[in-house]
C-alpha cells in the first residue's frame, strides 16, 4: 500500500510536464512515467491546461472560474452561519418580549 502523504509538485513543474507532452508528442502515460509520476495526475494536469486554454470539453470549467466557485461556496456557507445565527437570536428575542 501507498503512504498517505500525497505529493505536492510546484506550478512550474506542472507546466513543464504539459509542455513535454505538448512537445514530444509521447503520450502522458510514457511522460509520466519518464517523470516518476502518476500518469493520472499528469493526465488531470494536462486537462486542466487544455481547459485553461479554451480546449477543454464543453462546460469544462477553467481554473479561474473553479477559483471563484470555490470563494462563492465559502461565501455561501458563512452566509448560511450569520443567518442560522440571526434565526436563533430572532427566536430568543420573540421569547424574551412574550415575557
Amino acid at each position: 500500500m501507498g503512504s498517505r502523504h500525497t505529493k505536492r509538485y510546484t506550478a512550474e513543474f506542472k507546466r513543464d510536464a504539459i509542455a513535454l507532452v505538448d512537445s514530444t508528442g509521447k503520450t502522458i502515460t510514457a511522460v509520466a512515467r519518464e517523470l516518476g509520476i502518476s500518469s493520472e495526475s499528469l493526465r488531470g494536469w494536462y486537462r486542466q491546461a487544455k481547459a485553461d486554454r479554451g480546449e477543454g470539453a464543453p462546460k469544462e470549467l477553467t481554473t479561474a472560474e473553479r477559483e471563484e466557485l470555490k470563494r462563492l461556496r465559502r461565501q455561501n456557507a458563512e452566509q448560511a452561519k450569520t443567518i442560522e445565527v440571526l434565526r436563533k437570536a430572532a427566536v430568543f428575542f420573540a421569547k424574551e418580549s412574550d415575557r
